[in-house]
Parts: structure tokens; C-alpha cells; sequence
């Protein structure tokens, strides 16, 4: 008889631990669900339940092949964004319990509205469908998209005519353009791959595949040492311009209460990335160092003339000395901007 209900003491000791550990779990799961609303900022503490911590020996938060048991949001573990991370917490009864978990870190400044006038406008080719866009001097180079039609062309601001142009194999979705030194990089689409041309002849001189971790090709700038190139994520990466297989470093965009996904078309100026959104009719100016969106343009009056369908979205962002050139896929202008600070 003892022995019975010491074995039924025991299975009840076991249920009710199985009840405190899913317990623990839901309450974790639900944080987490409010979690990724609030989200944090750099040096802010995750404010974990008591139900967690009280039956807590230890918690450690996992990302990937980086672990801490420290709950400061630390940008040595943290992006800007959103954070895939696992909480790891070992209970007092012994027990090891894993929660997946979101974490969403915003920047602390807010994101500041930047007012403009529209200097000039030129004429823009409404068969061109544009990827990639810069001005050298008085010369626009430009990456034209859609199979069967890509290619890589310049000309004069102010003319149609194009000067120059190299095309692309029919089964070749062209994007972004970038220039270091003298050679072009452009990036494709779904190939996981660039060319390189010779800037002055446009003869193709090299090809590079893309790090496994970007899966497409979207826009492209430099900041004159490095290839930067974004994927149609949050992230913005840039890659080793001797060997762009190889990436030096990433960033996330934010700003402080929304995370900016599907950056494209890019242009690095004094200091600054500039990036639009896919169909969103803004420009991000983008702290190169850590993601943070310091400010944005609001070009919905421009773009509303020009959307005709999805497709036709801001898309081309260039300077011209301190002002900048703005234009769109089919779009038959080119817009130049003056910038009020």
C-alpha cells in the first residue's frame, strides 16, 4: 500500500512540474507576443514575467552561434530590427525549456521629416524600367530590368539619347549599379551573381556570385571602398569590392517605431545611405554605421503621377552636386531635388 501512494506522490510531483514548465512556456510565449509590438532600444533590459524569473536557475538568450545571459539589449548581440532569438531557461526543479522568441530593437531618435522643392526636371525614357541609377558629372548610368530587355546603359542628363550600352542575355534580370574606380558592378536578379564591366568600354571584365546569406539582387552603392547592396530585406551588406563574394559587415534598418523591409535602389552621399522602399513612395537616409534611419522624404505627391500600376514605383535615386536626382521605373521624368534642411 505504501508503496502505491509513494509512486502516486511521485506522479503527481511529475504532473504538477509538467504543469509549471508549460506554465512558464505560455507565459514566455505570451510576452513574447507583446514583446514584438513594444520592442526595445539599445540598452534597455528585457523585462522577462515573474512567473519566468521566479522559477528561473538560469536564462540564456541564443542567437545562432552567439549565446548571453546577459538581458541588456546590446548591440554585440542585437541588430536593428527584428532579432530571431531562443530563451534557454533552466528551472529549479532541473529542467531545460527553449522558447523561440522575436525581439524587435527600434532606434531611439526619431526619424525626421525632410521638406524639398523640385529644382528641374528632365526627360526619362518610359521603356526604361529602372534598377540601378547614378550621376558621374553630367553622365547618368543607368541598370535596365525585365528579362529580354536588360542591359546597362548611359547618357546625357537631359537627353534620351543613349551614348553607350551593353545588354544582357534574355534570361538575365538586371538591378542594381555601382561604380568603384573604373569598373561597374552590376547586380542580377535571381542569379545570385554580378558583372563587372570596364566603366569607359563597357566591356565585361568579371563576374562574382553573391554570399550564400543574399538570396537576390537589388540596389547597389558604394562608399568607395566597399560594394553596398541590398536584397529586398532589412538588411544592407557590404561586400569586399576586390572579392564581393565576401561581405565586411551588415546593417538592419530601423527607425524608432518601424522596421523598413524591402530596401532597394540605393545611393551613398556625404556620409549617408540613401535607400527607397518597394512601392513606398519614400527615401530613407540611412546611417551607414548602424542602420539607424535618421530621416525621410515623402515623395507620394511625385510618385502619384507616375504610379500607373504596380510596377511603375519610385525606383532611381542620384546626386547632382548637394541636390538630388529622383526618377522611376517608367517614369518620363527625372526629378531634381532641393533639399531643405
Amino acid at each position: 500500500m505504501k508503496k502505491k501512494i509513494i509512486v502516486g506522490v511521485a506522479a503527481l510531483m511529475l504532473f504538477v512540474a509538467c504543469n509549471k514548465d508549460k506554465e512558464i512556456l505560455n507565459t514566455l510565449a505570451d510576452y513574447n507576443t507583446s514583446m514584438e509590438s513594444k520592442g526595445y532600444h539599445f540598452g534597455d533590459k528585457l523585462q522577462l514575467p515573474k512567473e519566468v524569473t521566479d522559477n528561473a536557475e538560469s536564462i540564456t538568450i541564443s542567437f545562432g552561434d552567439k549565446e548571453t545571459s546577459d538581458l541588456v539589449i546590446d548591440s554585440k548581440y542585437y541588430t536593428l530590427g527584428d532579432n530571431a532569438v531562443t530563451f534557454n531557461i533552466k528551472t529549479k526543479g532541473g529542467e531545460t525549456l527553449n522558447q523561440d522568441a522575436t525581439i524587435n530593437v527600434f532606434a531611439k531618435n526619431p526619424v525626421k521629416n525632410i521638406n524639398y522643392e523640385i529644382a528641374a526636371d528632365y526627360p526619362h525614357s518610359t521603356e526604361s524600367f529602372t534598377e540601378g541609377f547614378y550621376l558621374e558629372g553630367n553622365t547618368v548610368y543607368e541598370s535596365i530590368g525585365h528579362e529580354g530587355s536588360s542591359k546597362l546603359m548611359k547618357y546625357e542628363l537631359g537627353s534620351e539619347a543613349v551614348s553607350k550600352e551593353v545588354k544582357q542575355p534574355d534570361s538575365i534580370f538586371s538591378e542594381g549599379i555601382a561604380n568603384i574606380g573604373n569598373k561597374i558592378y552590376q547586380l542580377t536578379y535571381k542569379q545570385k551573381m554580378g558583372f563587372i564591366y570596364d566603366k569607359n568600354t563597357f566591356e565585361k571584365i568579371g563576374e562574382f556570385q553573391y554570399p550564400n546569406v543574399i538570396g537576390e539582387g537589388w540596389g547597389a552603392t558604394t562608399d568607395g571602398k566597399n560594394l553596398i547592396v541590398s536584397d529586398g530585406t532589412k538588411n544592407i551588406y557590404f561586400l569586399n569590392a576586390n572579392d564581393p563574394s565576401k561581405i565586411v559587415r551588415y546593417i538592419s534598418v530601423a527607425g524608432n517605431s518601424e522596421v523598413y523591409d524591402m530596401v532597394n535602389e540605393l545611393e551613398y552621399h556625404k556620409g549617408f545611405i540613401y535607400a527607397n522602399v518597394w512601392q513606398k513612395p519614400i527615401i530613407l537616409k540611412i546611417n551607414p554605421a548602424n542602420g539607424e534611419v535618421v530621416a525621410r522624404f515623402d515623395f507620394k505627391t511625385l510618385a502619384d503621377k507616375h504610379t500607373k500600376d504596380q510596377d511603375a514605383v519610385l525606383n532611381g535615386i542620384a546626386f547632382k552636386g548637394d541636390n538630388m536626382l529622383i526618377t522611376g521605373k517608367n517614369w518620363p521624368k527625372i526629378y531634381e531635388i532641393r533639399i531643405n534642411q
